[in-house]
């Protein structure tokens, strides 16, 4: 049977609300629309293997808020450009295969401010059809200073969220922000998890793009990658979050770390499965495929990754190929490719 694919790390924004996104500058390789219709004309593409296209089919996305400007304090627009992304994919979500939408919120602010927050997202959702489909938010810390993540308020919302059975996505940067992000989140994680005894509900935390780790290491077979200290840093935290039974990883945003791709046809993908395997081996050995799902990270995925019409159905040749090499069996490989997205974000496929 068809496996089906839930692609769990895709973004949308129309033109008119390019102003609103905190990256955005003039010569930005994104400030154009990406709406459902790019994103269908991304996933059109031809199979990656003579069965594919009877092998999977997507099924459905999960929408990843975009880094709207945004402040933690409700004052001024720090959370209108926000909320206004809501109205957007409220708009959007009836007749499209929007599986889950995860939005932004001000989670350093606390229980307090993550409530009246939550409320005004339920007010722009506006039928509980939409609504349902809010299965967690993100607040980037990839950009944020040293002690975010242990401030009281991040923790303390941090396990509101548990309670109310809404995930959070974490996305930290090992490559670009440094290996202290990835320690601090280690630390966050203990505080949150360790010696849980008020008998709140754990929070379901899913960890964006492997880290995003240096792909970008010399790469030779003479001095391999897993005796460099900097792949032995990031071995040694990504297993320590992983210790966390609630804790999950995305399979995801490689091609933003690896070395720019042409837009030409196919390169031979074995070599790119190559000099991700060190990286892929260990998030498997330390995860387990159960806790291991396949995102895209469209359209982010488009620049370093050879454009739109190569870039969703390369990743995904790409990921067949890590998932035959670890030799996955047929339930393992539905689990990455949709069944582990809909147990941790709690949907239904």
């Amino acid at each position: 049977m068809p496996i089906p694919i839930v692609d769990s790390h895709i973004h949308l924004f129309p033109e008119s609300h390019l102003p609103t996104l905190a990256w955005h500058g003039p010569n930005n390789p994104l400030g154009s629309q990406h709406s459902v219709d790019e994103y269908r004309a991304a996933t059109a593409v031809v199979p990656t293997s003579p069965d594919a296209a009877q092998y999977t089919y997507l099924r459905g996305f999960i929408f990843l808020e975009t880094d709207r400007t945004s402040s933690v304090e409700e004052s001024g627009t720090g959370w209108s450009h926000a909320l206004d992304e809501v109205s957007l994919l409220t708009r959007i979500a009836l007749g499209n295969p929007i599986a889950g939408i995860v939005p932004w919120a001000p989670v350093p602010g606390g229980p307090a401010a993550l409530e009246k927050y939550l409320s005004f997202v339920k007010e722009r959702a506006q039928t509980e059809e939409v609504w349902r489909k809010v299965r967690g938010v993100r607040y980037l810390v990839q950009d944020k200073p040293s002690g975010v993540m242990l401030s009281q308020g991040f923790i303390d919302g941090l396990k509101y969220l548990g309670s109310r059975g809404l995930t959070f996505d974490l996305g930290v940067d090992a490559r670009q922000g440094g290996l202290w992000q990835l320690r601090e989140a280690v630390e966050m994680m203990k505080r949150i998890y360790d010696g849980m005894d008020d008998g709140g509900a754990a929070l379901t935390l899913i960890i964006n793009h492997l880290c995003k780790p240096n792909l970008r290491l010399p790469y030779s077979t003479s001095e391999p990658i897993t005796s460099h200290p900097e792949f032995l840093e990031w071995k040694s935290l990504v297993s320590a979050m992983a210790q966390y039974p609630t804790t999950y990883m995305k399979l995801s945003g490689g091609f933003s770390e690896l070395p720019p791709l042409a837009s030409t046809p196919d390169p031979d993908i074995a070599p790119l499965v190559d000099r991700l395997q060190p990286w892929t081996d260990v998030i498997f050995e330390v995860f387990g495929p159960e806790r291991v799902m396949f995102g895209s990270d469209w359209p982010v995925c488009n620049i370093d990754g050879g454009g739109n019409k190569v870039s969703w159905g390369r990743w995904k040749g790409v990921v067949e190929n890590i998932l035959e090499r670890r030799g996955l069996t047929e339930e393992q490989k539905k689990g990455v490719w949709g069944e582990v997205a809909a147990k941790a974000y709690g949907i239904k496929i």
